[in-house]
């Protein structure tokens, strides 16, 4: 599956006091991207919490900062999945001006999927892997 690639721009209200993005809100970048790679395959969070009773989290994060991503900067975000059982294993970038630009932060990111009630490990919908094939 090719990867997905979102575009978002940098506001005040992700910067810091120099006008350079805080570590944590790119995190808030990537969360956003997942979003809407699921999206593109017609699925939403909350859909699937509550026809399917099933939701993710985040259970571990890898992620280098290479470079500032400051205000006003055009940021392209990817987002490679490799689906597994019960997670999914995400390759992330965060580039800036353009899906090509410059690197500001490689990651990746293991999401599991759970049961919305148990909280309990559960396989991912065939749907969603059929789509992802």
């Amino acid at each position: 599956m090719k990867p997905l690639v979102w575009q978002a721009r940098v506001y005040f209200e992700d910067t810091d006091s120099g006008n350079v993005v805080y570590y944590a809100n790119y995190l808030k970048f990537l969360e956003r991207a997942r979003t809407e790679w699921l999206r593109s395959l017609g699925f939403q969070q909350n859909a699937l919490m509550k026809d399917h009773g099933m939701m993710f989290a985040v259970v571990s994060v890898r992620a280098d900062y290479l470079k500032p991503a400051r205000l006003d900067d055009l940021l392209f975000i990817s987002c490679e999945p490799q689906l597994q059982r019960a997670s999914l294993h995400f390759k992330q970038q965060i580039r800036r001006g353009s899906e090509d630009g410059e690197l500001l932060l490689d990651a990746e990111i293991r999401v599991a999927c759970l049961d919305a009630n148990s909280f309990k490990p559960r396989r991912l919908p065939a749907q969603m892997i059929q789509e992802t094939a």
